[in-house]
């Protein structure tokens, strides 16, 4: 049975709400901050005519002294949570290894990700595209590169949980924030057979609807085949606080990732990491904050024309939550170990041995909170 495809759409995490911004049945990048104007909206940018901006980005304050010395890094407790810079500190920093990230595009002119993209490809084309390529017109899918491989000790904003990935930018949700199934499963199949490790999908579909199998068969199939390519899906869990995670990460063979806060706690919003397989984890997403650069959400790279990016703010640079950002950090652990040889399934128990339960897995944390630290030794 062929499954019909859906809308996708953003779908955006703020304190005491969550807002849905498409019509629905949708899958959502699941990040953001709420409301409409200048922090939130649709995250995009006027597609009236096709005008090509250019844009200044800021350093984000003086280059740290030690390693690394993005000068944000101090910023970012989640790489502290998940324990990336004592795996750093022994070379473990995922070379040889891409990320894609299928998602709104990535930007590509970022000072803080231009080094490390390799080449990738814009299956939403086409559709109120401006300019052409996985030239990202939204800023989700920016944020959530930055997370996973943001160009780190280059003594500019943020670090990356795996500084030295690659990031293969798959564009399939607009400038709006919207795409279809369709685009989606194209997307996962497009980053396998071009070698991607790690295919990271900050998007998701309902609950309800999402554990309905007929209607993600497509996604489904998609999955699989990225698993025989040897290429492992590390998906968010949703922003409904449903007990299940969302379709794609309910699906057989993917990650499913909820998010914690600063404090390692489970944050409001999100879904609980319960998929098919039970393989399920938590990561840093943030409280999800009504203000702008609040440093208790996640700081990452953010194109600036985008409409998450605070007028006044550090430029190029912001923060957002949601289970969006709790993927990446995953995705860029999964990195690590796979520049350390390991295959797909081994990625897999590796996660599940050394995330902080420890083997044992729960409903509420799944196997835990990732340990890039432990993972990798």
């Amino acid at each position: 049975m062929k499954s019909r495809a859906r809308v996708l759409s953003v779908l955006v995490a703020v304190a005491g709400l969550v807002l849905m911004l498409a019509a629905s049945p949708a899958l959502a990048a699941k990040g953001g901050k709420g409301g409409q104007g200048a922090k939130g909206g649709q995250g995009g940018s006027s597609l009236q005519s096709c005008t090509v901006q250019s844009y200044a980005y800021d350093s984000g304050g003086q280059p740290g002294a030690g390693f690394p010395n993005d000068p944000l890094f101090a910023r970012q407790w989640g790489l502290q949570q998940i324990h990336a810079p004592q795996a750093w500190a022994r070379g473990v920093l995922g070379a040889g290894t891409t990320i894609a990230v299928v998602d709104t595009g990535v930007d590509l002119s970022h000072p803080d990700l231009q080094a490390n993209l390799v080449a990738g490809t814009d299956i939403a084309a086409g559709k109120t595209d401006c300019p052409p390529g996985p030239q990202d017109e939204n800023g989700h899918g920016t944020h959530v590169a930055g997370i996973a491989a943001a160009v780190t000790n280059n003594g500019i904003g943020v670090a990356g949980t795996a500084p030295d990935a690659r990031i293969m930018p798959v564009r399939v949700l607009d400038a709006s924030g919207s795409g279809s199934s369709d685009d989606v499963a194209a997307g996962i199949i497009y980053a396998a057979d071009h070698g991607a490790d790690v295919i990271n999908l900050s998007l998701g579909e309902l609950p309800v609807v999402s554990q309905i199998a007929p209607l993600n068969e497509g996604i489904s199939n998609a999955i699989e085949h990225a698993w025989a390519q040897g290429s492992l899906v590390v998906a968010a869990a949703g922003n409904e606080t449903f007990p299940l995670c969302d379709s794609p990460a309910f699906e057989h063979h993917a990650v499913c990732v909820g998010a914690t806060d600063s404090r390692g706690l489970p944050t409001f919003y999100s879904n609980f990491p319960n998929n098919q397989d039970l393989v399920g984890v938590r990561a840093p997403g943030g409280v999800g904050s009504v203000f702008c650069e609040d440093d208790e959400d996640v700081w990452s790279t953010m194109w600036p024309g985008s409409d998450f990016e605070c007028p006044g703010g550090i430029a190029g640079y912001e923060t957002l939550a949601g289970t969006s950002m709790a993927t990446p950090y995953v995705s860029g652990v999964a990195a690590l170990l796979a520049g350390q040889g390991l295959t797909n399934q081994q990625i897999v128990d590796r996660l599940e041995a050394t995330s902080s339960n420890h083997g044992a897995y729960d409903p509420v944390y799944g196997y835990g909170i990732v340990d890039a630290d432990a993972a990798t030794q």
